[in-house]
């Protein structure tokens, strides 16, 4: 987006850009979306608001509703599996890179190696986000619900650091409100969905296995656009196109929502020191979960020597070269489909 918005085309300036960046932190649902949304608002008023969150919603829908189409006629086939499971490899070494990215941005580090030194614990900040992550990471192995997590971890940031088995049944409204909500309170990047996917969907409701589930995420990261549209391959698995339109309307509506409420609000909110230390400790929060999710992942695959040697060569090149995590995951299928 900067290269094409800001280089390119020169619609926004740098400062402009970064600004909306910004903003788009401060509020839960998909970052990415949310900041083409607010780049269409700025270009071209309310009609741009629409037009850009609808087409950088569209293509990925479209593409990934036939992918589960296809998928649910033939997963069973061998070739099939063991393509899936090099794609899930593979999407485990993407979840670790950005793991140490949020990690390195969260602590205002140049590397991650730079959270041991002396310095970096010279502000009360570091530690107390520390004990955050820590702690949101154990409140997970013990089974606290992932709302409660963040917002106990961004009440405790904000206050602390001022002053120092179900049934196998479902329904298309049932359908659309958990993505909704999932949509209303998801912080940070599509990467934490994953945690609460596998607690509604897998753990909760029993609605999906947990190979579906890592198959529905090798999907979302493989296909173009955001990561939210793994919701439409879940949808069709549940309830077929009419399962995928729901769900993706109901995980993106409170992306436009959030944007046109802090439209009017946008200076206010992205000066609030209030907000922005309530939203670090919702941010360390997440990185927890997402901790907690690489670790839940990585036990339910096989350990396989050629599964490790695939995970850490891929997570060496995501941290060394910049080839798309979507070239990978297709490289990392192909490896095992042909092993």
């Amino acid at each position: 987006m900067e290269e094409e918005f800001v280089h390119r085309r020169q619609w926004l300036s740098r400062e402009k850009f970064l600004d909306l960046i910004a903003l788009t932190n401060l509020i839960p649902g998909p970052n990415s979306t949310e900041l083409a949304i607010h780049i269409g608002h700025q270009r071209a008023g309310w009609w741009g608001f629409a037009i850009a969150g609808l087409c950088f919603i569209l293509p990925a829908f479209i593409l990934v509703t036939v992918i589960a189409y296809f998928y649910q006629k033939y997963a069973s086939l061998p070739q099939a599996g063991s393509f899936l499971i090099g794609a899930q490899v593979v999407v485990l070494a993407i979840i670790l890179q950005a793991f140490f990215r949020f990690f390195k941005s969260l602590f205002k580090l140049e590397q991650a190696r730079d959270f041991f030194r002396r310095d970096t614990w010279s502000s009360p900040r570091a530690s107390v986000i520390a004990f955050i992550l820590i702690g949101s990471v154990y409140l997970s192995f013990q089974s606290w619900p992932e709302i409660t997590i963040l917002l106990n971890c961004g009440l405790i940031s904000l206050f602390v650091s001022r002053r120092f088995t179900v049934e196998r049944k479902f329904e298309l409204g049932s359908l659309f409100l958990i993505f909704l909500k999932i949509g209303s309170v998801l912080f940070g990047s599509g990467y934490v969905l994953l945690t609460f996917l596998n607690s509604e969907f897998v753990e909760h409701r029993q609605w999906l296995t947990e190979t579906q589930l890592l198959d529905a995420i090798s999907v979302g990261q493989f296909t173009p656009g955001p990561v939210f549209t793994t919701a439409s391959f879940i949808g069709y698995l549940l309830e077929g196109f009419s399962g995928a339109a729901l769900a993706t309307l109901g995980i993106f509506l409170p992306a436009f929502f959030f944007v046109a409420l802090t439209i009017p609000l946008y200076k206010k909110m992205s000066q609030s020191l209030t907000l922005r230390l309530f939203l670090d400790g919702v941010v360390a929060g997440s990185l927890g979960l997402l901790l907690f999710t690489l670790w839940t992942f990585s036990q339910r695959l096989s350990h396989a020597p050629a599964n490790i040697l695939l995970f850490a060569v891929a997570f060496i090149l995501l941290m060394r070269t910049k080839i798309p995590s979507a070239l990978l995951i297709l490289l990392g299928g192909l490896f095992t489909a042909f092993l």
